[in-house]
C-alpha cells in the first residue's frame, strides 16, 4: 500500500473505531464475522500465523473482503492500541470508503456490495 493510501485508510479506521463502526482485534473481528456484521477486514501483514489462522478462513467463508494493511504497530496506533493484527469494519459506508481509497476508485453509493 502506498504511504498516502495507508495514511488515509488508517485515519478512517481510527474514526471508525471511535464511532463504533469498526472493531479491533482478532477475536472481535471473528465475532463480528460470525454474526454477519462484518463488511471489511484490514489485516496486518506481520500478524502471527496463529492469528491469521484464526481469522482468515472464517473471513473467506463469510466472503468478507480482506485488505492487507500496514504493520501491526501502525494499525494499532491508528485505533488506540500498541499493536493489533486485525481491524474489522462493520459500517457499510465506511467499508465502501476504505475500499474506494484502496482500489483507487471514487466512492459510489450504488457500487458493488462491500
Amino acid at each position: 500500500m502506498r504511504d498516502d493510501v495507508t495514511h488515509r485508510v488508517l485515519g478512517l479506521l481510527g474514526l471508525g473505531v471511535r464511532g463504533r463502526r469498526a472493531v479491533v482485534g482478532v477475536e472481535n473481528v471473528r465475532e463480528a464475522a460470525k454474526r454477519g456484521k462484518l463488511r471489511l477486514a484490514v489485516i496486518a501483514p506481520d500478524a502471527s500465523r496463529h492469528s491469521l489462522a484464526k481469522v482468515t478462513p472464517l473471513l473467506s467463508a463469510k466472503r468478507v473482503r480482506i485488505i492487507e494493511g500496514p504493520a501491526a504497530t501502525q494499525l494499532g496506533h491508528a485505533v488506540g492500541r500498541e499493536a493489533t493484527a486485525a481491524v474489522g469494519v462493520v459500517d457499510r459506508d465506511l467499508a465502501r470508503g476504505i475500499v474506494a481509497i484502496v482500489d483507487g476508485a471514487p466512492s459510489s453509493p450504488t457500487g458493488g456490495r462491500v
